[in-house]
């Protein structure tokens, strides 16, 4: 008996079915997946999956505490430039430890499966709040974006880039907090620019000067950053266009619609912010993370004040038109 995630009931499944394979629950059609122990971890659903491998939901017996497991896949393993990718991404990730950054716990290799260990996030993505909700309120996106930009502060602080920020790389834990993911193409900041390593990371996100192969540093994952915020707050992405080429082009070429006049109830302080954060010139935008998180901050104090100010005076008004009926 195993308890579904879709709806959280206890259900029988054939015990002659292979580990990690999959039924629908007789409830619900959720996939119910067999359960499999790997060393003292039990794991018991697929959350996520990438080029790498799948993510799993699991318990670690010894801690008595649910984790998240990816397993390469095993076909990677033979493949000295995959491995090493996977433990240098492996390694990138544990040597930052920061509240918004997901934390590495243990890294192994049981009968020839490379497993990695990692806290758990699997309240869903920005990107699957975005596609939920249309567009998230503009007190979440300030929230997130202070949160990420002080978890990419600290990577700075230890000589790296992301390179990849877009709303699928930011995931939620049990307590709503966003964790930065997926630092596979992460690498030092001052590290020259190859034919490998130029990858432009998401086009609808990706930094004018990456495009223009005029180099990256901390102001191009900005770029990144703003672009996910505007995309998380109008709904949005920042530019559309029917072909990879021509969008990639738009981040060069064609000037920012400002958020604020794709929603209007967005504060001017949010609007400026991201576009500043979006400036086609880097020298243009915020030139520190304490500079942007202190934007960022001003503007969402501005928010709660003009919120607080609203709401007092709807309940002035409620309290005399209350007064008069008597």
């Amino acid at each position: 008996m195993v308890t579904c995630d879709g709806c959280h009931t206890k259900v029988f499944i054939p015990g002659d079915l292979e580990p990690l394979s999959t039924i629908p629950c007789s409830k619900c059609g959720h996939p119910i997946m067999m359960p499999m122990m790997l060393e003292h971890f039990e794991l018991r659903s697929v959350i996520g999956k990438g080029g790498m491998g799948k993510v799993y939901r699991a318990y670690d017996t010894v801690l008595q505490r649910m984790v998240a497991i990816k397993l390469m896949r095993p076909e990677l393993a033979e493949d000295p430039k995959q491995l090493e990718a996977f433990y240098r991404e492996a390694r990138i990730c544990a040597s930052l430890n920061h509240t918004n950054i997901i934390h590495i716990y243990s890294f192994g290799n049981w009968h020839g499966q490379l497993y990695l260990v990692m806290e758990l996030a699997d309240q869903g993505s920005l990107d699957s709040r975005i596609e939920a909700q249309h567009r998230l309120p503009e007190l979440q996106v300030l929230d997130i974006g202070i949160k990420i930009a002080s978890a990419l502060d600290l990577m700075l602080k230890h000589n790296l880039i992301h390179r990849d920020i877009k709303p699928g790389n930011i995931l939620f834990n049990a307590d709503n907090e966003p964790k930065l993911v997926d630092f596979g193409l992460a690498r030092r900041a001052d590290a020259p620019i190859t034919d490998e390593d130029g990858a432009w990371g998401t086009p609808y996100y990706v930094a004018p000067e990456k495009v223009k192969r005029e180099g990256e540093t901390f102001l191009s994952d900005m770029y990144s950053l703003g672009g996910t915020l505007y995309h998380a707050i109008t709904g949005h992405v920042p530019f559309e266009a029917p072909t990879v080429e021509e969008l990639v082009a738009a981040h060069v070429h064609t000037p920012l619609t400002p958020p604020n006049l794709v929603v209007p109830e967005i504060t001017q302080a949010t609007s400026d912010a991201i576009c500043k954060m979006m400036a086609k010139n880097p020298s243009d935008r915020f030139l520190s993370y304490d500079d942007l998180i202190m934007a960022l901050t001003a503007a969402r104090s501005h928010l709660l004040v003009q919120q607080f100010t609203s709401k007092s005076a709807t309940q002035q008004i409620k309290t005399k038109t209350s007064w008069w009926r008597r």
